[in-house]
């Protein structure tokens, strides 16, 4: 039987990667945290939100079945704590009085001693919530060996409602747990929420986040604890699954957290590259893919994915192919075999003009009378997209897609051509932005990364014109203004939602305005058949912005 807590509690804070589905496999992790924890002397272990079941579970929480295997699986696990050891925190969905919850359940001495339910439930972003939970009730603490302990659950702690109760109810201390994802601007937003509740309540706060990629989103971790006075005795790092025992001491005071491991961490496009690399290692590895293949064209989209793709998998699991055409210049194909024999990749050259050249033929009689254009163009990026997809289909690694967020913003893609594929690291990187990371890479070896260090995309591929090479002397700015204004314009328009007075007041060229904004009101059909992609921006395409493909509302600025 385990005694009460006097003055020291051992939390084993378990940063970790869930599966979504894989109850067993989730189960599992948390069995060997909670058996390293023990023998490190803690009296309780924590995961993160949603840890049984994976997180976002999404709509797998209607399932009757499912919702019954998370109930057995902590339920088998309760029983498991009757040997005495650490206490569990575990988050699950738990089902009470015909409801469903997000919750956070304790299990201490062989049974289920609580359990808290998630009060804010987002339904904005990426999120979803309220259409598969229900509410929980304001909580009160839980009692665990005598320590009363206050269990807001992620966006429990962004609004002070919770966190209030929770202190005026007499929670001694606050265990927050999260699935919180990354973007640009998260990990500032979340210190920031935690400050503001720890000076309301005057209570030290725990923030534990998942670990690890789940389709379009990527969880950092950088968990960490905040005491009643603001200071930030711990924090775990990002992007690595981590277990980290805090000692927390009661004083006259209160509880308060002793100094422990303080991890750096990485902003910037340190955190960006980070969040794109386990993106994509999760999405292969989680679905099962031996490996990955990409086209290599020589440009600085495809050097970066290949880049990552051999940072996230090894170089012995990354394909990069070769299409050239008659307009493919010498420079591609050096710059392009230059940046395979840096990663270490395998590399081949499949030269496509036969079936170009087939099409054409057969398209011929058809096309006759007409002049040359955008068609005849495409049917270079199709026969490439159809060759990537023999190859996976053949050997059964999964082709990535590298087109940036710039480019898929106005529709710069080609349907069942470049736009093949089942991922997409970049896709919510704007191309002014895939140019910072490339640069970021050749000068860092990033943590974890299992390509090699040092320069590995040809400084010849930065300097260059971008151009997709579909017709002599091509460039991407003959049809688009330079990227840097194109980016600016871009995100004004899909960040912020700005007005176009406003994007004009800010120095473009009022013509130019309303072209990109008609463009990326036109490609909302591409963008509905592109491959998923790690999300990195606070508004990404798909989940976070959802704009009707029909749709005849142009914003009127001085008769244009």
């Amino acid at each position: 039987m385990a005694h009460a807590i006097t003055d020291t509690l051992k939390i084993a804070l378990a940063q970790l990667n869930p599966v979504v589905g894989d109850l067993a496999g989730n189960a599992a992790k948390l069995r060997k945290a909670r058996a390293d924890a023990a023998a490190k002397g803690a009296h309780l272990v924590v995961v993160p939100e949603l840890f049984i079941t994976g997180y976002p579970p999404e709509d797998l929480v209607r399932k009757p079945a499912f919702a019954a295997a998370a109930r057995r699986t902590v339920e088998a696990l309760a029983a498991e704590t009757g040997d005495g050891g650490p206490g569990i925190i575990v988050g699950t969905i738990w089902a009470e009085n015909g409801r469903l919850y997000n919750a956070a359940v304790l299990l201490d001495g062989g049974s289920v001693q609580g359990a808290r339910f998630k009060v804010d439930l987002p339904n904005y972003g990426v999120f979803d919530e309220k259409r598969v939970f229900d509410v929980g009730p304001m909580p009160g603490p839980i009692g665990f060996r005598g320590v009363r302990i206050g269990v807001p659950i992620c966006e429990d702690i962004w609004r002070d409602e919770v966190s209030e109760c929770l202190q005026e109810t007499g929670s001694e201390m606050l265990i927050s747990p999260n699935g919180s994802p990354f973007d640009w601007p998260k990990p500032d937003q979340r210190m920031n929420v935690a400050v503001a509740r720890v000076t309301e309540t005057r209570l030290p706060l725990i923030y534990l986040n998942q670990i690890g990629g789940q389709d379009e989103l990527v969880f950092d971790g950088a968990s960490f604890v905040l005491n009643a006075d603001l200071s930030l005795p711990v924090q775990m790092p990002a992007w690595e699954e981590a277990v980290t025992i805090v000692e927390m001491r009661r004083s006259p005071g209160g509880w308060a957290c002793r100094q422990g491991q303080r991890s750096p961490i990485e902003a910037h496009e340190a955190g960006a590259y980070h969040a794109c690399m386990l993106g994509l290692r999760d999405y292969v590895n989680k679905n099962g893919f031996p490996g990955v293949v990409l086209g290599l064209s020589g440009g600085v989209d495809s050097a970066l994915v290949a880049a990552m793709a051999t940072d996230a998998l090894g170089p012995e699991r990354v394909h990069c192919v070769m299409l050239p055409y008659r307009y493919t210049s010498k420079e591609s194909l050096s710059d392009a075999a230059a940046c395979a024999e840096a990663l270490g990749v395998r590399y081949e050259t499949i030269p496509i003009a036969p079936p170009v050249d087939g099409f054409l033929k057969a398209l011929a009689e058809a096309f006759s009378g007409t002049r040359p254009d955008i068609t005849e163009e495409n049917i270079q990026s199709r026969v490439r997209g159809t060759m990537l997809m023999a190859i996976s289909n053949k050997f059964g690694a999964m082709v990535l897609t590298t087109g940036n967020k710039s480019e898929m913003s106005v529709g710069y893609a080609t349907l069942y051509g470049d736009m093949n594929g089942g991922f997409n690291p970049i896709k919510d990187l704007y191309k002014m932005e895939v140019y910072a990371l490339a640069r970021w890479r050749n000068a860092h070896a990033p943590k974890g990364a299992k390509g090699p260090a040092g320069t590995v995309i040809p400084q010849s591929i930065l300097t260059k014109a971008p151009t997709a090479e579909l017709r002599a002397n091509q460039t991407d700015q003959d049809s688009l203004p330079p990227y840097e204004v194109l980016d600016d314009i871009l995100k004004c328009l899909v960040e912020d939602e700005m007005p176009l007075a406003d994007i004009i007041a800010r120095g473009h060229a009022p013509e130019v305005v309303k072209k990109v904004e008609r463009l990326l009101y036109l490609a909302e059909y591409k963008r509905r058949q592109a491959a998923p992609g790690v999300k990195i921006s606070a508004r990404n395409f798909g989940r976070d912005r959802r704009y009707p493909i029909t749709n005849a509302f142009r914003e009127d600025v001085g008769g244009l």
